[in-house]
């Protein structure tokens, strides 16, 4: 990005920069092959799924985490 693009964004408020980082966002996540996974990356994804195979009950959904999340927030 060139220093001008830069001063540009920066010109923008703060909720137009966040609307801008979200588009942003939403346009790499629209294509994730696009992202690289490194092999670290990998190896601990799998470390992950073998664990999970190994004993599924030791998880927590989504909605549970949140719940105590929003129980101390």
């Amino acid at each position: 990005m060139s220093p001008l693009a830069l001063k540009e964004i920066l010109k923008l408020s703060v909720s137009e920069r966040v609307q801008l980082a979200e588009d942003i966002w939403d346009s790499i996540a629209a294509d994730p092959e696009s992202l690289p996974v490194t092999d670290a990356q990998k190896r601990v994804l799998d470390i992950r799924r073998e664990a999970h195979s190994n004993d599924p009950g030791s998880t927590r959904s989504w909605e549970e985490i949140r719940a105590d999340l929003d129980k101390i927030g």
